[in-house]
């Protein structure tokens, strides 16, 4: 049985149908990425399974139970994280109160190992703890935001837009630290602009136009189709 199984999802706002029936199937241990142009309708997809956006129809299961009219952060407690686009980290907290967000749904104990865990992995948050979120640059905020995300203990990260706006050095450290969370068991859902990035650290692909998925495949066929080098790689 597949980690988080969607079917035939459809959300609009308004008159504006932004997915239009995709489906998509993530197994445990997987990175699965999707790639597509802006409005193709990845974030939303993000935060429709995140339950921050109810869909007009279909089905989202997680681990064999719907999360269909669930609340985000009764999702966030069956172990499915969204790191958001553009960060979202809160500018006038400091790095270790922004952390201390993401853990709200377990106890102090619990919080306290994890808290441990998101040190080792991003020493630079270790260094900044008592400093003020909104002063931190760029990358060292991915790291907070994926942090946050990550003290909820997620059994499936759902990452959106991680490289946006970061210089090219770190995003290949942002990349690297994706691979090793997959490495230590955590499954990544992954939205992202830098499609070759993407969908070379991918096990497989789903490629959004306009509301459908258009292609599916691994990364590795999706980095060598002529389609896609046209259209998203610059080939």
């Amino acid at each position: 049985m597949a980690l988080l199984s969607v079917k035939d999802l459809h959300v609009s706002y308004g008159a504006i149908k932004a997915v239009q029936g995709i489906s998509f199937d993530i197994n445990q241990g997987e990175i699965v990425t999707l790639i597509g142009a802006n409005g193709a309708g990845k974030s939303t997809t993000l935060n429709t399974v995140a339950g921050i956006i109810k869909p007009d129809s279909g089905s989202i299961e997680f681990k064999g139970e719907s999360l269909v009219g669930v609340k985000a952060h009764k999702i966030v407690e069956k172990g499915l994280a969204l790191c958001p686009e553009g960060r979202r980290v809160f500018a006038q907290m400091t790095v270790a109160e922004n952390l201390e967000m993401g853990g709200y749904t377990r106890t102090d104990a619990e919080n306290a190992e994890t808290l441990e865990i998101v040190y080792e992995r991003f020493p630079r948050l270790k260094e900044r703890m008592n400093q003020t979120a909104g002063t931190l640059s760029g990358g060292e905020q991915q790291m907070l935001a994926m942090g946050r995300a990550l003290m909820s203990k997620p059994e499936l990260l759902m990452l959106d837009e991680p490289s946006m706006g970061l210089a090219p050095i770190l995003v290949e450290e942002i990349f690297d630290i994706i691979r090793a969370l997959n490495d230590q068991g955590t499954t990544i859902l992954l939205v992202e602009q830098n499609a070759s990035m993407a969908l070379s650290i991918a096990d497989r692909g789903y490629v959004l136009e306009v509301g459908h998925i258009s292609k599916t495949g691994t990364g590795s066929d999706l980095l060598h189709d002529d389609d896609v080098r046209k259209a998203y790689l610059g080939g």
